[in-house]
């Protein structure tokens, strides 16, 4: 009779314990990355600086990225945004316009950034961390990238896909067949003559040829190089290097800031370019 009262007993605090925890969704390493590209890219189409950083749903720091240009005090103000949205659960700009409503004995608070900028990061509902912006072009920018940030941990993957005319009349012009935004593009290149010497300091090049052949030079020094955009420069040719003939099924891969510079192609050139970042 005792050991049936104890296993009755373990029976119904087991059922209790269990009627008192709930499954608990977190924010991992990857997560928060896929949050801070998706920010980034943003940030990107939009042309703006700025810092995004992520934290937990205990307001610990996972990730922050300072965008080149970002002045410097925007990511200490970006991980008070997100901490401040984890911790009280709400957006930061909440708290900005309560604070200029005249309650201003809010900012005594500790770890509270009353600024707009900060969004909760979900999952099924559940409040898994948070993002914080700062540096933006203005405040409504820093929390559309925040908000931006915060729907890509959410995005579902989506299958691309192109018919073969497609391609083939992508490669007639010589154009971007896909823009991934700040993770990867995919272009389809077509050549008729040699180029400028080109160095692209985020993007990695990987290269597969389809037809004709190509001089490629890669490394050395770019001769009267000059920014033609943000991140990319072109000059008149390459001192030094290495000197390397491409043909159909060849594939090469040049890392970010080397570099290259087609010094010879036949007509048409066709190949495919990933660029990573």
């Amino acid at each position: 009779m005792k050991h049936f009262r104890l296993a009755a007993g373990l029976i119904a605090f087991s059922a209790l314990c269990g009627a008192q925890t709930s499954d608990k969704k977190s924010l991992n390493m990857d997560g928060a990355r896929r949050v801070i590209a998706g920010a980034v890219s943003a940030a990107s189409k939009l042309n703006t600086p700025g810092v995004i950083a992520v934290v937990d749903d205990g307001g610990n720091l996972m990730a922050v990225e300072r965008i080149d240009g970002t002045f410097a005090a925007g990511a200490n103000i970006s991980i008070g945004k997100a901490r401040t949205a984890a911790l009280f659960k709400k957006p930061t700009k909440v708290f900005e316009d309560i604070v200029g409503k005249g309650r201003t004995a809010m900012v005594a608070l500790n770890d509270f950034t009353p600024l707009q900028g900060g969004v909760p990061i979900l999952v099924d509902g559940q409040i898994v961390g948070a993002v914080g912006v700062s540096g933006a072009a203005s405040a409504a920018q820093d929390e559309e990238l925040a908000m931006a940030g915060a729907a890509a941990l959410d995005a579902k993957p989506v299958v691309k896909y192109w018919e073969g005319s497609a391609v083939t009349s992508a490669f007639a012009k010589g154009e971007v067949l896909f823009n991934g935004g700040e993770r990867y593009m995919v272009h389809a290149s077509r050549r008729e003559k040699a180029g400028l010497s080109e160095v692209h300091t985020l993007d990695t090049d990987i290269l597969h040829v389809l037809d004709g052949t190509a001089t490629i030079v890669t490394g050395g020094k770019s001769v009267d190089s000059k920014m033609t955009e943000a991140n990319e420069f072109r000059g008149a040719s390459i001192d030094g290097g290495e000197t390397r003939q491409l043909k159909k099924g060849d594939v090469m891969i040049i890392p970010a800031g080397v570099p290259h510079w087609f010094k010879e192609t036949t007509a048409p050139f066709l190949y495919y370019v990933v660029k990573v970042r």
